[in-house]
């Protein structure tokens, strides 16, 4: 089983199921994530835990790449939002970004 953290608002909304793809950054510990896998998610806010099932794995060069390959609302957008790529870069430099590449991790909740 492997572990991540999220914030509250990403967490709200894989626990409501609207958000099905989860972003990281395609490094070491995401390369161990296999189909079929659980992935136990903590809110940050308050440490309330999710299970979900990771149904599939697409990988990218970048963030660009994949916020145009999905829909906004599956990867944690608001309908009256905009989606833009930039806005992972708090979390993962363009450099991580080029070493590794990313993956929009799909999952379904299981409890």
């Amino acid at each position: 089983m492997h572990e991540m953290r999220l914030h509250n608002e990403p967490f709200e909304l894989i626990k409501s199921g609207t958000k099905t793809i989860e972003m990281r950054l395609y490094d070491e510990k995401r390369q161990l994530i296999k189909i079929g896998d659980i992935i136990e998610f903590t809110n940050r806010l308050n440490e309330e835990k999710l299970k979900t099932e990771v149904i599939a794995l697409h990988k990218f060069n970048n963030f660009s790449e994949l916020y145009n390959f999905f829909d906004k609302i599956k990867i944690g957008y608001k309908e009256d939002e905009v989606a833009n790529p930039l806005d992972m870069e708090k979390y993962y430099s363009k450099e991580e970004q080029t070493k590794y590449g990313v993956v929009g991790i799909e999952i379904k909740k299981i409890s």
